[in-house]
């Protein structure tokens, strides 16, 4: 039997104790069931997310392994995800990279912080007013929806809609095998979302300017020359994506840490300026990124395991976040812990752009929970994760509060 099966419900519910065996056992061991090397380890972690022999092209293998006659059917899907730079190695990476940095600028990021207030507030505000409510579908969703619908450009509700589709595209990027149907779902999603941005940025070409995510992608310029309409179209529908299902499940995750460790959620409120190291404490405790994958573009060797090319890595970021190598009693949740250098937004070359932002939605999003409920209470203990072990989030998660 595998030490890890990311398919066992208990491991699925809580992967932990399973990742805590295998670090201390086999921190770079293979696993028929996903058919790759698991990495648990934080420096083994670290080395392959900054080393350019581990290839983040998992899309170029997979399309080559199929039929002709499949991979034209999933042309679509190919046409998106080889455009996408955390997808992409040097030099396309750097270029794409390049362009969406200037979405995530710090001056960028603060400027929406206003909007993610009102947001909040209003969300928040309407949920609590029944005493009971659902943190995920109430709040967690709705708040980035709402900053990425601002900063993109397009109507809240559409980029939910997007948002919601999500789940499909994740199961397959996320390396765990799957269904054959899975590869249809996600590329049927993917043309969806293809058809819709390509018609708005036809439409963007004569209009006035927005001065949103589309026109800068629009005008922007990486190595030396514009994004072609592909580049634009496949840039819009990373950021739809990433940039709310990772900061939907640090904000569920959030509140349901604090919730499962009281005291430090007295501690919090008994000393609001530990806000953001709080947020830093809960993507390393429970990260909303569970795995990241990779693969060897020649024979190399990790934790003392030869790595033939062509293999696959996935690298547990939850594992390495709580190595005790690195951590010191990693599996305690401590709010003033004060010590970064985690991994929950990846590392090196491709690390997580949109991370200021997810904090900055987080911190706002506990903020005013904490502000406007006096007292915050699981309605249901019973808590469910999405499926896929790739991304760690929670389907819903049931509140009782009491307004201040």
């Amino acid at each position: 039997m595998e030490t890890y099966d990311p398919r066992r419900p208990e491991t699925h519910a809580d992967p932990y104790p399973a990742l805590a065996e295998l670090r201390a056992r086999n921190p770079v061991s293979w696993n028929g069931v996903l058919r790759g090397w698991v990495v648990t380890r934080y420096r083994d972690v670290q080395t392959v997310l900054a080393d350019p022999r581990f290839s983040s092209d998992r899309i170029a293998p997979f399309l080559n392994g199929l039929p002709p006659a499949r991979r034209v059917a999933l042309s679509g899907l190919e046409r998106v995800l080889t455009r996408w730079a955390v997808l992409a190695d040097p030099p396309a990476h750097a270029r794409l990279r390049r362009a969406l940095a200037g979405l995530f600028t710090p001056d960028a990021t603060t400027a929406l912080k206003e909007h993610a207030r009102s947001a909040a507030a209003e969300l928040i505000g309407r949920a609590a007013a029944g005493g009971t409510f659902d943190m995920i579908a109430d709040v967690a969703a709705p708040l980035p929806g709402s900053v990425i619908a601002e900063m993109v450009g397009l109507p809240a509700p559409e980029v939910r809609r997007f948002a919601a589709w999500s789940d499909d595209v994740v199961v397959f990027l996320g390396g765990e095998p799957a269904a054959a149907n899975t590869y249809d779902r996600a590329a049927y999603r993917l043309a969806e979302m293809e058809a819709r941005l390509r018609a708005v940025v036809r439409a963007r070409r004569t209009a006035a300017s927005h001065c949103d995510a589309i026109d800068r992608l629009m005008a922007a310029e990486a190595g030396g020359t514009p994004l072609d309409e592909d580049e634009i179209v496949a840039c819009l529908i990373l950021v739809l994506l990433a940039g709310q299902q990772t900061t939907t499940d640090l904000i569920g995750s959030g509140v349901l840490t604090l919730l499962r460790n009281p005291a430090e959620l007295a501690r919090l409120r008994a000393t609001p300026d530990l806000l953001a190291p709080a947020i830093e404490e809960i993507a390393r405790y429970e990260s909303p990124t569970a795995c990241l994958t990779r693969i060897a573009s020649v024979p190399a060797e990790i934790g003392g395991r030869k790595i033939t090319r062509g293999s696959s890595l996935f690298l547990m970021l939850n594992a390495a976040n709580r190595d005790a190598q690195r951590f010191a009693e990693p599996d305690r949740f401590d709010i003033a812990r004060g010590d970064g250098g985690h991994v929950a937004f990846g590392h090196g070359p491709h690390e997580c752009l949109g991370g200021a932002l997810a904090r900055l939605q987080a911190q706002v999003a506990l903020q005013t929970l904490l502000a406007r409920c006096s007292e915050i209470e699981l309605a249901d203990e019973r808590v469910s994760w999405r499926d896929g072990f790739a991304q760690r989030g929670l389907t819903s998660l049931k509140l009782r509060v009491r307004r201040q």
